[in-house]
This record gives structure tokens, C-alpha cells and sequence, in this order.
């Protein structure tokens, strides 16, 4: 796939916040670590006072609900999706502040000049980059000496391996991006940043309404050989496999570090 069919696929997907909604609703609702995942990003940043940040691939803008303080202390937030419809959301979402600019913006072509930040966020989003060596080098260029990039993301090991497995029968494959994730994710900041840490995440999904994982499932670009196949069959092989009333679906969930 060229990179500019890659990036009209990502656009396509995260035109709006529909999908991206089911999947984070299912996390709020059955996730087994009652910290949540974005409070725990939150808690790996060390933002100070008067630092200026940039934010890429915010989406939907929800991780900043609640952390209005960390806001306030930045002397510059800048939060930026690639999707308008996004970023449309996450404006709703946080709101309008003086410090907060709200920006289209492709993070293989950041318009901001060497040295802006001191920090750089993007979580959740470093997979679908058609370019991730040219990403990553203009991260660095829009970085401070010193300054840290926090990238969260998700390993090999987690949901989609498991559903891959439940509905192999039905010719589903695990073929969900993998490319960039816990397992391979330290290699590839290596060749940008002299210091890379890995944080890991523990977590699942304890589902006990097996129709949010039905929604949740159909809500994933890479399941979409299930068209053909009846809500109603999906439904009916994950309540076989729930126990006491439980579905428990592993997560492989964490976060980079890496400092310029």
C-alpha cells in the first residue's frame, strides 16, 4: 500500500469519532485496572510549569478530561489530529483555553520550527504512520535538547490475538498493524533517541455484556472479513467461552519514553 492510500485509509477510519468511541467505551466500561489507561499515561508525563507541548493524533481529545491543572500549567498546548472530524471533537472535548491551540496537522510534516517544544505526545497513533523514519526525525526536530516524546501503544499479545484465535474458523487472521508496538517499538525510537524506557500496563477486559463485544469487534478495520458472518454466530462463540458469566479478554497495553 503507498503512503498516500496508507494516510486516506487512516483518514477514512478516524474520519469521526464513531468507531474510535466503541472501542474506548469498551475500555471505560469492562477494563479489570480501575486506574484507567489514560490516567496512567498521565501519570508517566512530567510536564512543569511554562512548558510548551505538543500533542499528535489527539483524537478525541477525552485523556485530557480531568486534568484540567496539567493544562494550566502549560504555557503553549497545541492539540492535533490528522482528521478535522477529530479534532472537531476534541475541541468540544477540552474546550477553548488561552493556552490551547487546536491544529490539522501530519506528523510527518509538523509546521512549527526547530526547538518548539519540550514536549512531544503521541499515543495510540505511531502505527498507522506510512513514514514512521521521517516522522520521528521531525519529532525531534520540533524538540528541545532534553525534551521528552511519549508514545503509548500496544503489543502483540492483546485483544486481537485472542479474538484471531476464537474466530480462526471463519478465516479471521491477526492481522492488525504491527507497525510499531511494545515488542518492537524500543528498536525503532533507538535510531532517534539516545535514551529509550519502556512502561508497561497491566490490564484486561472482564466483558459481561457480550453485545459490546460484538459492537466492539465490528468497530475494527482489521475484522472486516467478519462482514459476511452473522452477528448473531460471533455473539454465540464468545458466550461459550465466558465463564461464570465473564468473557476475560487479555490487553497488552504500555508507553515509550524517550528523551532527545
Amino acid at each position: 500500500m503507498s503512503n498516500v492510500n496508507n494516510t486516506d485509509a487512516v483518514k477514512k477510519q478516524y474520519a469521526n469519532a464513531g468507531n474510535l468511541s466503541t472501542r474506548i467505551s469498551i475500555h471505560d466500561k469492562y477494563s479489570t485496572n480501575k486506574m484507567g489507561f489514560g490516567n496512567w499515561i498521565f501519570s508517566n508525563y512530567r510536564l512543569e510549569e511554562g512548558m510548551h507541548v505538543l500533542e499528535l493524533g489527539c483524537g478525541t481529545g477525552s485523556m485530557w478530561k480531568g486534568h484540567e491543572q496539567m493544562i494550566a500549567s502549560c504555557e503553549k498546548l497545541v492539540l492535533s489530529d490528522l482528521s478535522e472530524g477529530m479534532l472537531e471533537t476534541a475541541r468540544a472535548t477540552v474546550g477553548e483555553h488561552a493556552n490551547v491551540e487546536y491544529r490539522v496537522i501530519d506528523i510527518c510534516d509538523i509546521p512549527y520550527e526547530n526547538g518548539s517544544f519540550d514536549a512531544v505526545i503521541a499515543n495510540m497513533m505511531l502505527y498507522h504512520v506510512p513514514d514512521l523514519d521521517k516522522a520521528l526525525s521531525e519529532v525531534t526536530r520540533v524538540m528541545k535538547p532534553g525534551g521528552r516524546f511519549y508514545c503509548a501503544t500496544y503489543g502483540v499479545h492483546g485483544i486481537v490475538e485472542y479474538l484471531a484465535t476464537l474466530l480462526g474458523q471463519y478465516g479471521i487472521e491477526d492481522n492488525s498493524n504491527k507497525n510499531f508496538t511494545l515488542q518492537n517499538g524500543a528498536s525503532l525510537l533507538g535510531k532517534h533517541f539516545p535514551t529509550v524506557e519502556k512502561y508497561d500496563y497491566e490490564d484486561s477486559l472482564a466483558v459481561t455484556n457480550i453485545d459490546d463485544m460484538v459492537d466492539y469487534i465490528y468497530s475494527l478495520s482489521s475484522m472486516t472479513a467478519l462482514a459476511s458472518v452473522p452477528k448473531a454466530r460471533i455473539r454465540a462463540i464468545l458466550t461459550d467461552h465466558m465463564q461464570d458469566g465473564v468473557l476475560n479478554v487479555p490487553k497488552e497495553y504500555g508507553m515509550f519514553v524517550a528523551v532527545r
